[in-house]
Formats: structure tokens, sequence, C-alpha cells
């Protein structure tokens, strides 16, 4: 862990892997990622289904701590297996093709008073971190996410996906305070809508719309037709705004949870 200045504690990504021996031979492997929020995330790449529970209990053994894992929805034998090993669901995202022709989601690029645009790349990085996890901390499925500083740098210009022109800050002009945020990652195969948030005072001002507007203009300029996105099912505001501006339904991911043996 990294002592920041002002006191906050953050945690690095962590990974560890596990590996099931037979014969001299790696015949299974299990995974776990220790995101920013402490919440570890384990998958298991085999073929055979006896080598599940070994790996499993490896896992908890060492880790001690609850364990998350996400499973497509229309998986049915997975969420069965998962739940054979003592998971349950814990959450559903519903998965979203997001179109970004502003002739199909009403957007516009018209801005609420005060308010002025900033590509990430030109805003100050320590205040774009701390907005990042104000904004996720409202996020279902993300609350307690705290930012390590390398990391925020590392992930949010990575030059793979980064693109100054999706991921662009809101700043209140007046206060010099950040309003919010929308970014969306040029994946190789697909963008994504990877996080639109606005702080609680400049809520309900049309600014979310602004922002989706003014980071999609540029994708449909290029010729690029949708974007993917996902939301929470219980984040009601999240789902309107998307299924708002015209996003269909492609699937669902759940997010599965076993908790620690006390």
């Amino acid at each position: 862990m990294t002592a920041l200045a002002a006191g906050t504690v953050v945690r690095l990504m962590r990974t560890a892997t596990w590996n099931l021996i037979d014969d001299g031979e790696c015949t299974a492997s299990a995974y776990a990622v220790c995101r920013p929020d402490r919440r570890w995330f384990v998958s298991i790449d085999t073929w055979d289904e006896a080598a599940y529970a070994p790996l499993l209990s490896a896992v908890s053994d060492d880790l001690r701590q609850d364990l998350y894992t996400n499973l497509s929805g229309d998986d049915g034998p997975g969420l069965d297996r998962w739940r054979r090993l003592g998971f349950a669901v814990a959450r559903r995202e519903i998965l979203y093709a997001v179109p970004v022709d502003p002739a199909i989601t009403g957007l516009g690029d018209v801005l609420p008073p005060g308010i002025v645009l900033l590509s990430a790349d030109a805003a100050e990085e320590n205040r774009l971190r701390e907005l990042d996890n104000a904004l996720r901390a409202d996020v279902p499925g993300t609350e307690g996410w705290v930012n390590d500083p390398a990391e925020f740098r590392e992930h949010t210009f990575d030059e793979r996906y980064f693109d100054p022109a999706t991921y662009l800050v809101a700043v209140d002009d007046a206060r010099e305070t950040f309003a919010g945020l929308v970014r969306v990652w040029n994946h190789p195969r697909h963008a994504r809508l990877g996080l639109i948030g606005v702080a609680p005072p400049y809520r309900r001002r049309g600014l979310a719309r602004a922002l989706l507007g003014a980071a999609f203009l540029p994708l449909h300029e290029r010729g690029v037709t949708s974007v993917a996105a996902e939301a929470d099912a219980t984040n009601v505001a999240s789902v309107a705004l998307l299924e708002g501006i015209g996003a269909q339904r492609t699937g669902e991911t759940l997010e599965l949870l076993r908790r620690r043996e006390r």
C-alpha cells in the first residue's frame, strides 16, 4: 500500500496465480485480481470440471477474502457451477450498444451556463484522479474505489485506448471546480463508454447529456456507429439516460460473490 501526503491509503492492483499440477504438468489455473476497491475477482482456466473445487479452495485459503467473479447472464451451466462452489448473484449489469449519431440520440453540444470542457490530458492530473474516485463512489459495484496515482496515470493515458477527443472533463469556469467527466475508450474491436458521471451539485442540469454529445460527435464523424456500455440494473438514472438516447440492450453480466468463511 502507498500513503499519500493527504493521508489517503490506496491499494495497488495485485494479481495472483494458482496452478493445478498433475504428473508434473499444469492442467488448470486460477487467477485473482485485487482491484483498487479492494475486491478480489477470480477466474479459472480449465476444461476439467473437477479442477474448479481444489483451485478455488486454494485461492480461498490463501486470500481469506470475499471472492467475486463475473459471468455472462446467458451462461446457465456456468452459473450452476459457481453456485455449487458457494457463489451467489450479487449484482446484474445490463449491456448496451449505444448509438453515437446525434440524429438518433438527440444529443447536442449545448453546455449548462458556466460550464466548459477540457480534454483529460489538459486537466490537472491529481484533481482528475480525485474526481474519478468521487464519481465511482456513486456507481454500483465500484464503491470504495481509490486510485493509486501511478496506476491511474498508466491506465488513463494508455496510448492504445486513450483519445483526447472522447475523454472530456466538465469544469465550472467561475469556481474552477470539476463538475463531471465522460470517457470513451477506443478499444481495437469496439469503442466503450467507460464512465459518464456528474458531481452532485451539477446534476439535473443536462450536463450528462451534453458530455455524451460532445464525446460521441467525433466518433460519429469518424464513421463509428455505436459504443458498448453497461449499467447496473438497479441504477435507474443510468438506465434511463442510456435508453433515453436509443441504447439497445445486448445482454447481461452477472457479478457473483462468495463470502469469506468467518
